[in-house]
């Protein structure tokens, strides 16, 4: 199995903080954000090759990162030909670019730089294939409010995804999707074929949301934390988090 790390954003949002500096390299906790994701991965035995996909403004920062990483895996830094917001491929645009340019032909896990969750990511392939098929972890965020931002999931009683709504005016459920999907050969495949047909490559949630309707996607439910890093807010909020873990087992 093959994992990408999706790190080609701007971070308009949290401009000036991300100006000059890439989000996923902000310290949480006295740690780059993209810490919690690579050591992640590291810890998976399924996964024998890492790419990180992110843009030419920052490459020379993903790179001298990677420099420093070491998580027993081979480290690939995947950059696509833009500096600005304007120029970007998008996620999906950016993922095709990376499976066309490496001719990737394998399992194929793709997660957000940006999300730190508590679950353990061998947890996640390990049901990803018992289930033999496309797989995206779902979380709770128990608000109808909060869940207008994400892409709304209802899942039958095997957790098989039947119905899936990229950012709904009105919500049918609080579980939602969170950046992190493992897809089979087939759904790698379906990345291109999604792009060659027109469709946005803008969001992950809309390529989802189509995928849905023309294969079987599961839904891994998992609790703990979750946090989406996209705003100072959840920034701040995840910051609060692991520095409250660090200073709890500081005193122990």
């Amino acid at each position: 199995m093959k994992a990408v790390v999706l790190a080609g954003g701007y971070a308009k949002r949290m401009w000036p903080l991300t100006k000059n500096r890439p989000k996923h390299l902000l310290p949480v906790a006295g740690r780059p954000m993209l810490d919690y994701v690579m050591k992640s991965l590291g810890s998976a035995s399924e996964i024998d090759e890492i790419y990180l996909s992110t843009n030419m403004r920052f490459r020379s920062h993903f790179q001298e990162y990677l420099d420093c990483l070491n998580i027993g895996k081979m480290l690939r830094l995947f950059v696509e030909d833009t500096y600005s917001e304007e120029e970007k491929l998008g996620s999906v645009g950016a993922l095709g670019f990376l499976i066309r340019e490496n001719r990737l032909d394998d399992d194929l896990l793709v997660i957000g730089g940006d999300n730190i969750f508590s679950f353990e990511i061998t947890d996640f392939i390990e049901y990803f294939y018992s289930k033999g098929t496309n797989t995206i972890a779902l979380y709770d965020v128990k608000s109808r409010e909060k869940a207008r931002l994400y892409g709304v999931v209802q899942v039958d009683e095997e957790n098989r995804i039947i119905d899936f709504q990229e950012k709904p005016e009105n919500p049918k459920s609080t579980l939602v999707s969170t950046a992190c999907y493992a897809f089979t050969r087939r759904g790698v495949q379906s990345v291109l074929k999604y792009i060659d047909e027109g469709n946005d490559p803008d969001k992950m949630g809309h390529f989802i949301e189509w995928l849905c309707k023309r294969d079987v996607v599961y839904g891994y439910i998992f609790t703990g934390v979750w946090f989406d890093i996209g705003s100072f807010e959840s920034y701040e909020a995840a910051n609060r988090y692991f520095s409250s873990l660090k200073s709890k087992y500081r005193r122990c």
